[in-house]
């Protein structure tokens, strides 16, 4: 079986999904990683909100986006997945359509579920989609947008429109940030499953998260507070679990 999973960013599926990636391609399952968000930024100064993060990061300008693209392969390799990299900028650095202002200025501009005025972007990336999985069987698996931010709700937007039946995965760290009881959160009409993950399966996992080093500093204090912040995460999922809406075809 073939499963592709949907990352807004260069990190999200692996954060999400790394134990279940792992157990996946071991039982024989081929796994692909495609990143929607994973473009070059457009040539010039960037925005004062994308500086702070490079910052952050420890990259600069035009190197980050090679920095982290570099990251994302060493961490689907540990994982065993493959993995595909499209050309949409992230958010930080695309602009309000037909003006020269940032999309996004600050942080609490992140987590606004998607803008309305990208609309357009969306129906452009679901027609991307469709063109790349034409003729495909895989498993399609898309962010749930736990958290709000808009690049996973814009591909999470995209995904819903290939006219797929679509797996969908908690965002973490956002679903462990929150606390969110995810069945509550979705309401009646889904089905979940379920994957135990080995200790093998976490090690993997935790190795994969380590892998994007930039990125580290956003969610943890440091490595070894990840390892036990993911430990703890697979815990108290009892693994990894994916949700479906029930009955739905495609």
């Amino acid at each position: 079986m073939r499963w592709i999973y949907l990352s807004p960013h260069l990190d999200d599926a692996a954060y999400s999904c790394g134990g279940l990636i792992w157990e996946q391609v071991q039982s024989g399952a081929q796994v692909e990683i495609w990143t929607i968000c994973a473009g070059d930024p457009p040539r010039g100064p960037f925005f004062p909100f994308a500086e702070e993060l490079h910052q952050r990061w420890g990259t600069s300008g035009q190197a980050a986006l090679a920095v982290r693209r570099a990251e994302d392969r060493a961490a689907c390799a540990r994982l065993g997945a493959a993995l595909r990299h499209f050309d949409l900028p992230d958010c930080i650095y695309r602009r309000q359509p037909g003006s020269d202002l940032p999309l996004v200025e600050r942080s609490e501009d992140l987590f606004r579920g998607l803008n309305p005025v990208e609309q357009p972007l969306v129906d452009a990336w679901a027609q991307r989609l469709g063109q790349a999985l034409e003729g495909e069987a895989a498993q399609v698996v898309s962010p749930l947008t736990l958290g709000g931010h808009m690049d996973h709700a814009l591909t999470r937007a995209a995904a819903e429109k290939l006219g797929r039946r679509l797996w969908y995965y908690p965002d973490y760290p956002y679903a462990a940030m929150h606390a969110v009881d995810v069945p509550a959160w979705l309401g009646p009409g889904w089905e979940g499953l379920a994957q135990a993950v080995s200790a093998q399966g976490l090690e993997a996992w935790q190795a994969a998260v380590a892998a994007y080093a930039s990125q580290i500093s956003s969610f943890w204090p440091g490595m070894e507070a990840m390892h036990a912040a993911v430990a703890a995460y697979e815990q108290s999922q009892a693994g990894v679990r994916l949700w479906r809406k029930i009955g739905e075809s495609g």
